[in-house]
């Protein structure tokens, strides 16, 4: 037990982080491992691989996944803000190098082959993002001359241009959801809401009327019939297997039939192994922690860390939404990972880099004393002999 009279670093970080938030992080990345053994052996054998190939790599990305999270919550938020800045330059120019020298799977370039490790540079990239559209937004609102709408909005076209050329639509989705968030937590006038509306419609009208595997996507969540729904209907049925407590841990059977059980389904394996009580489980671990980064979001007073944690915060719910939609058809499908339990050591190593950085600006801080004229002359009385 760290003592309240120590004054060291690491006591420091002790007595002044969010606990219960800590917590709750390393209980998703500690499930996300025990998950691992129930969802990703078979597909690792059909691999023709070790069977626990995946949950080995897993659990080895787990570590220096939570090295990196407590790391960044050290951070005083100048910091933050560069490292935000320095990570998002970096990022940036890996994701356009990946249209170029990308490993290509499934018709996408979304991945960079580094020291035999494949990367993904738009995960690293989005928390990144939203610290720099949190300050854009933050500095316009302080001062008026400083045109930060504008450079946020510049922002955004810098990162969902090599997003949509790669192509990767759902990161791109989900980018513009957490800007549209941050700029209507900003003050947006609602002007702005109708034609950023109307700009998303369009856009998805465009991708649906010139991209056949969007259209594609969106007709089978429309009429299943109109296309091969298989890997939505057995996750669905894993559901109703499962019933609420499951039938038991390696008794499932989504897992030897699903293709992407390990990632993108994986929550439908833990309905079908653990029940629906486990996944409403998991479910509460990640809604306490966007409620519980919201909390603290809406008592500080500072522009930038108030809405650098709204944006971290709902990134992560959002992508963790839309994986759990995804499995239970209520929405078309597509290639999202759940944060912190999906495999995937490019998505948790960025997920743990960007709840670091939520937990370093909720940090508890001394509140700075405003001296107005009362204690002024409060203290002046105090002063004088009696």
């Amino acid at each position: 037990m760290v003592s309240r009279a120590d004054r060291s670093l690491v006591a420091e970080w002790w007595w002044t982080i969010d606990r219960l938030l800590l917590v709750s992080l390393v209980a998703l990345l500690a499930g996300g491992v025990v998950l691992s053994f129930a969802a990703s052996p078979p597909v690792a054998e059909r691999l023709g691989l070790e069977s626990y190939h995946f949950v080995i790599r897993q659990a080895f990305f787990a570590v220096p996944a939570l090295v990196v999270m407590i790391a960044v919550s050290f951070l005083p938020i100048r910091k933050v803000r560069r490292a935000a800045l320095i990570l998002f330059i970096v990022m940036l120019v890996a994701t356009i190098a990946t249209l170029f020298f990308g490993d290509e799977a499934k018709g996408a370039r979304r991945w960079l082959s580094l020291f035999g490790l494949s990367v993904q540079p738009s995960e690293f990239l989005k928390p990144a993002f939203v610290i720099l559209t949190a300050f854009l937004f933050a500095e316009g609102g302080k001062r008026p001359e400083l045109p930060g709408k504008l450079f946020a909005v510049l922002l955004l076209v810098m990162v969902t241009a090599p997003l949509v050329a790669q192509p990767d639509f759902g990161q791109t989705m989900l980018v513009a959801i957490v800007w549209c968030a941050l700029f209507f937590l900003a003050g947006m006038p609602w002007k702005w809401v109708v034609a950023l509306g109307a700009l998303g419609g369009v856009g998805l009208g465009a991708a649906y009327a010139n991209l056949p595997h969007v259209a594609k996507r969106i007709n089978r969540f429309l009429d299943p019939s109109s296309g091969d729904t298989f890997q939505v209907d057995t996750a669905i049925e894993s559901f109703v297997r499962g019933g609420w407590f499951g039938r038991g841990p390696g008794e499932g059977t989504v897992k030897r039939i699903l293709p992407d059980s390990h990632t993108d389904f994986v929550f439908a394996v833990t309905a079908e192994e653990f029940g629906v009580i486990v996944c409403l489980i998991l479910v509460s671990l990640f809604a306490f922690v966007v409620l519980r980064g919201l909390t603290h979001a809406m008592r500080e007073r500072d522009a930038f860390t108030r809405l650098a944690i709204s944006g971290l915060v709902i990134l992560f719910g959002v992508q963790s939404m839309i994986n759990m939609a995804v499995n239970l058809h209520l929405m078309p499908a597509k290639g999202m990972t759940l944060p912190f339990v999906s495999y995937g050591g490019s998505s948790l190593v960025a997920v743990a880099l960007e709840m670091g950085f939520v937990l370093a600006l909720t940090r508890r801080r001394p509140k700075p004393v405003q001296i107005g004229p009362m204690s002024s002359a409060l203290g002046e009385r105090r002063a004088q002999p009696a």
